[in-house]
């Protein structure tokens, strides 16, 4: 480590934006000078984060009995061609046409999303319906959209992945399934990444290509904007009919499968995790997401103090070997050190120095509360380790969740709402003619005077709306209570 490193330099609450880089850059989560736009290295600091978000996504969809598979990464243009809705993917595709000097003789694309690889094969491997339902996943791949403007962790060229695709012989299943995805978002999103959200179900014109409906958890960043952290879609038989997933049913007779699909956004979540919880110092992780749960820092004064302050250190570090800890044994100085892991966002900080040798005590610090300094005897140290990494965790959600708290509004007005939307940091909810295709006029109108989108309808109970109510954009009678927020 250099002393000469900078930490953040800007304040979170001024410049998010630039908060946000700083933070991705200095803490090592990614390095985005690889050359090529929309396309980074994740560092081990990031990557830790990323593959625990993933563990804990294959541990609850495997509990929810999927199985996992893995398909080549190129789609053949003929099956993205297939399901009509879906072929509207192609504008963002990569194409591979050619091999050294030679055209190929098919062109095929980078998988943009997994549905018209995965679904050919489908209809191969399903011909009863005792053979559902099935439920199967793909983790830790990437796949690729020609996004025109691109942010590490929001918006990329290649982004990590993860999806579930799950085969049904009923709507029912479907509709099931769908609940049992957004469960499985409280569970990691919320519960582990300590990030709060509201469920929507989206309106016609924003759902996934070749869906009947779509779901999402939404966040919001500390700049205002929207972050969809994930999606579930009720593909009905949409796709079944395009690429003929057919069965056998009990009377003999074959009958189109019913489908979902299920993408947690990796990148989303680990924004999120970033923007949300994160100071002006750095990041702050949540216990179980910390490459390093613990650090150890001596403090010496002198060189007389070495020798038993790090013998004291080794000592600690042994003991906690069932955390993720290290002992910093750098020539830096202990000031250094603090901000540096700090900024990494590890949870405990010990400090041990000639008065901790002396009395057989240890010094531990909070990533939630860096200044309070807490005096701790050597036989408590594993119990205080306990105690303390659940109040941290506990601290970071309070913190999440009362940022949250307050960022729904909601107003009759467009007037109004366009003032909200220019000053205020969050969701409006506000009386809407349709979430149909007929509503999507109102939402072109919406966006192009305000920069803002609509989220959906509230799920899985939606707002009532009162008697009298009127669309605030065309003044139609109102049939729903959208939300809306700008979004990235």
């Amino acid at each position: 480590m250099k002393e000469t490193q900078e930490g953040v330099t800007v304040k979170k609450q001024d410049n998010f934006s630039e908060w946000y880089s700083q933070v991705i850059q200095k803490a090592e989560l990614a390095d985005i000078r690889f050359g090529v736009q929309g396309f980074i290295v994740h560092r081990p600091w990031g990557f830790f984060i990323i593959k625990k978000i993933y563990e804990y996504l294959e541990k609850e969809i495997e509990d929810d009995g999927h199985v996992a598979f893995l398909f080549p990464t190129v789609v053949k243009e003929e099956n993205l061609m297939k399901e009509k809705e879906h072929a509207g993917f192609t504008p963002e595709v990569f194409w591979v046409s050619e091999a050294g000097s030679k055209k190929i003789e098919e062109r095929f694309a980078l998988r943009p999303t997994g549905e018209a690889q995965i679904y050919p094969l489908y209809s191969l491997w399903f011909k009863s319906y005792k053979d559902l339902p099935f439920k199967g996943y793909q983790s830790r791949i990437s796949v690729f959209r020609n996004e025109m403007t691109t942010r590490p962790f929001l918006r990329g060229r290649e982004f990590l992945f993860f999806e579930s695709h799950d085969v049904f012989n009923t709507h029912e299943e479907v509709l099931k399934q769908v609940d049992k995805d957004l469960e499985i978002c409280t569970k990691v999103i919320h519960n582990k990444c300590k990030i709060p959200f509201l469920f929507f179900k989206r309106p016609q014109w924003d759902k996934f290509k070749g869906a009947k409906d779509t779901f999402t958890p939404d966040t919001l960043m500390p700049d205002g904007k929207k972050n969809q952290l994930a999606s579930t879609h009720d593909l009905a038989q949409n796709f079944a009919k395009a690429f003929n997933i057919k069965v056998m049913k009990e009377n003999e007779k074959e009958e189109y499968v019913w489908q979902t699909c299920f993408g947690p956004g990796i990148w989303r979540i680990m924004a999120a995790l970033i923007g949300i919880h994160g100071d002006d110092n750095g990041l702050i992780l949540p216990w179980d997401m910390a490459p390093i749960q613990i650090v150890i820092v001596p403090v010496y004064f002198s060189s007389k103090n070495t020798k038993l302050i790090v013998k004291k250190c080794k000592e600690i570090e042994t003991k906690l070997k069932e955390y993720r800890v290290k002992f910093d044994n750098t020539d830096s100085s202990p000031g250094y050190k603090y901000n540096h892991w700090e900024l990494r966002g590890v949870p405990i900080r010990i400090e041990i120095g000639p008065k901790e040798v002396k009395e057989n005590k240890i010094t531990l610090s909070l990533r939630t509360n860096p200044k309070n300094k807490i005096s701790v005897k050597l036989k408590d140290l594993v119990k205080e380790i306990e105690k303390n990494s659940t109040l941290i965790d506990k601290k970071i959600e309070e913190k999440a969740i009362l940022y949250f708290k307050d960022k729904t509004k909601k107003t009759d007005s467009y007037n109004e709402l366009k003032k909200m939307i220019k000053d205020y940091s969050g969701f409006v909810k506000i009386p809407f003619c349709s979430v149909d295709l007929d509503g999507e006029k109102c939402a072109d109108k919406l966006k192009e005077e305000t920069t803002a989108n609509v989220s959906g309808t509230l799920y899985p109970k939606e707002d009532k709306i009162k008697q009298g109510q009127k669309c605030i954009i065309c003044g139609e009678k109102a049939n729903h209570i959208i939300y809306v927020a700008k979004s990235y």
